[in-house]
């Protein structure tokens, strides 16, 4: 089995495919050997699950998660390394790569065809650019999986996983708090990949929730006033959400009647709050 971790060995790799790096892909190949196993390990993958894996690259994270899930799916949008990818897995029975681009494949009919039976998770190294639209994506369609670990840019990683309440947290931190449990697992330095980034990344979790962590009549409305708030975070909750379309004088009766200062900016509210806020809305239509 070739190694897929050693610069000189990849590098062979590409050139006798002809492989050249797409930087419209946000491509960069993990070669860290300590890496992957991590990742894999952390995701829970056993005998009993099926992985999907997005952006594969040359197949690092699929040889690991192959040796620990019941079957392995791996779509991968650059037609250019799907010869490499069946010479590096061309040992793996237990894997099925996939020609496509994953935000526009059908997550739930994939997930309902290969993995019958099987318990989901997702696991990827995910390329920086299309970081929150493919979890978004997931979440919002509430993808039928356990949890999603995936590698991202550091910053992003430390957006997602932020608390509530605190200066990290934005309108994209909520709403995977709603649909998800998040954790941050781990730093991965930016020469852990060919070619180097330049800027770190680290894997992290969200453990996908059965049913929301609040009630809510309206989930369009809150979210449409969570993005609304985070829009013009620096103002406070009565000037964002005016200059984003609502009534002023009808936002700061909401606010009260949500119990919720007028003076308050985005960044220090809770998801319950913005839950409350939207609630109390809907009360008022």
């Amino acid at each position: 089995m070739q190694s897929l971790t050693d610069i000189s060995a990849v590098r062979k790799l590409l050139d006798r495919h002809g492989f050249r790096f797409s930087k419209s892909l946000g491509q960069n190949f993990l070669i860290n050997p300590a890496v992957c196993p991590k990742m894999a390990e952390a995701c829970g993958a056993d005998q009993n699950t099926g992985v999907l894996e997005i952006g594969p690259g040359i197949g690092v994270l699929t040889r690991e998660l192959c040796l620990r899930g019941a079957k392995v799916v791996s779509v991968e949008i650059d037609s250019g390394l799907l010869p490499l990818l069946n010479e590096t897995l061309a040992e793996q029975t237990n894997l099925k790569i996939i020609h496509g681009d994953a935000m526009k494949v059908d997550l739930h009919k994939l997930i309902e065809r290969e993995f019958k039976g099987l318990r989901v998770c997702v696991c990827a190294n995910l390329p920086y650019y299309i970081t929150s639209p493919i979890i978004m994506r997931m979440l919002e369609s509430r993808i039928k999986a356990e949890s999603i670990t995936v590698m991202v840019q550091k910053e992003a990683a430390v957006r997602l996983c932020a608390e509530p309440g605190t200066r990290e947290c934005g309108a994209v931190t909520l709403a995977v708090r709603y649909y998800s449990q998040p954790k941050l697992l781990f730093p991965v330095s930016r020469g852990s990949f060919m070619p180097s980034p330049k800027v770190d990344s680290a894997v992290i979790q969200l453990n996908l929730r059965k049913s929301p962590p609040f009630e809510v009549k309206n989930e369009e409305l809150l979210f449409k006033i969570i993005k609304s708030a985070f829009g013009q975070r620096r103002k406070t909750l009565v000037n964002s959400l005016t200059g984003a379309g609502f009534d002023k004088a009808a936002v700061g009766i909401l606010l009260d009647k949500s119990d919720i200062s007028r003076m308050s900016r985005a960044e220090e509210l809770s998801l319950e709050q913005f839950v409350r806020i939207a609630n109390t809305a809907c009360g008022e239509d």
